[in-house]
């Protein structure tokens, strides 16, 4: 078997093993994704979205047009999005929530 030199030298070294284990686990757990934030004014649809925030359907449909699609009603509350060519429209029943700029990627 081992010594008590022996024992205790290969408990220091698992010791020492096991707390660099656990410093990298906490370094890769304090990691985070990066969050970037786009302030609404860069989506060159504030105009648009200020506009809209609150109307119903008729008005978006008298103001823009037809959408290329509809998607819904789905949830509760209802959601229901409308897709034009440069954005979406997401309504709450029949009121506009949010017009969102498409990602051209």
């Amino acid at each position: 078997m081992f010594s008590n030199r022996q024992s205790s030298s290969l408990l220091s070294r698992l010791g020492m093993a096991s707390l660099l284990g656990a410093a990298l686990f906490s370094t890769v757990l304090s990691a985070q994704a990066d969050t970037v934030e786009v302030p609404v004014g860069s989506q060159g649809l504030v105009a648009e979205a200020n506009i809209l925030r609150g109307k119903k359907q008729e008005f978006v449909t008298a103001e823009l047009g037809e959408p290329l699609s509809i998607q819904g009603p789905v949830g509760e509350p209802a959601i229901t999005r409308w897709e034009y060519a440069d954005f979406y429209v997401y309504f709450e029943y029949e009121r506009v929530l949010h017009v969102v700029k498409k990602h051209h990627g």
